[in-house]
């Protein structure tokens, strides 16, 4: 397994709000994570920080293995991210991190599969026979929108309110975690990023990048300069994770 991560400030904004960074655990089993925070210069910061570095501790006390089934990591990854939502909740009542939170990308490695956690509109896709796979839904306004037929995908893309999320860690109530289980195969390429990737970058874009034949920092180093020459509007985070047949 390879992987690499990148993220950057774009072009439009002063700070980073995202955060990103991957763990490993007592068996040597690996987590990835990713989020973009928001909430004032300061708050968003915080916000990203803490979800990534409080999951990631956590992550390296366990003792999962490669054979520990899904249903049970599941578990762990749905108690830990409903406890940091409540973490975060608290924080944001103090006047400087007022009304702050965060998108969450976690995928865990597992021999054959990932388990993928996901909390707002940053994204997790596969490339997989050269076809650009999401697995998660955006929790936001547009998506919502796209789901009740009221505009088309297309439209969304475009929508003046894309922005608007719907679900997020720091909320006041207990967060519905999406938590799914994919199955993956040799040469499969896992992108997780934050919006500002996706916003800026069309998919065919992103997949003619990644089946470059050039290391994969470089790739990553090409979706964010790809991101940043169209405009750049926001922060831009991309890890990217690709399997051999020894892995499998």
């Amino acid at each position: 397994m390879k992987y690499s991560i990148l993220s950057d400030v774009g072009q439009k904004r002063t700070n980073n709000q995202d955060h990103a960074d991957t763990y490993e655990n007592q068996q040597g089993e690996r987590i990835f994570l990713l989020a973009d925070g928001m909430g004032g210069h300061k708050a968003g910061n915080v916000a990203s920080k803490l979800a990534v570095e409080d999951l990631g501790k956590l992550w390296e006390e366990t003792t999962f293995t490669s054979q520990t089934s899904s249903d049970e990591i599941q578990s762990w990854l749905r108690t830990q991210i409903r406890a940091e939502n409540e973490n975060i909740s608290n924080l944001g009542k103090l006047d400087d991190y007022k009304g702050m939170g965060t998108t969450l990308e976690a995928v865990v490695i597992q021999k054959h599969q990932i388990i993928c956690a996901h909390v707002g509109d940053s994204r997790t896709q596969i490339i997989k026979n050269g076809e650009l796979i999401r697995i998660t839904r955006d929790h936001s306004l547009v998506q919502e929108l796209v789901d009740a037929g009221e505009i088309t995908p297309d439209e969304a893309e475009k929508h003046p309110n894309k922005n608007i999320i719907t679900r997020s860690l720091g909320q006041p109530t207990e967060v519905e975690v999406d938590i799914l289980s994919v199955e993956i195969d040799a040469d499969d390429v896992i992108i997780m990023s934050s919006d500002g990737l996706t916003n800026m970058v069309a998919p065919h874009d992103i997949i003619d990048i990644v089946q470059k034949d050039i290391e994969l920092s470089s790739q990553t180093e090409a979706l964010v300069e790809l991101a940043n020459v169209h405009g750049g509007l926001d922060n831009i985070t991309v890890i990217l994770v690709k399997f051999d047949k020894g892995d499998l």
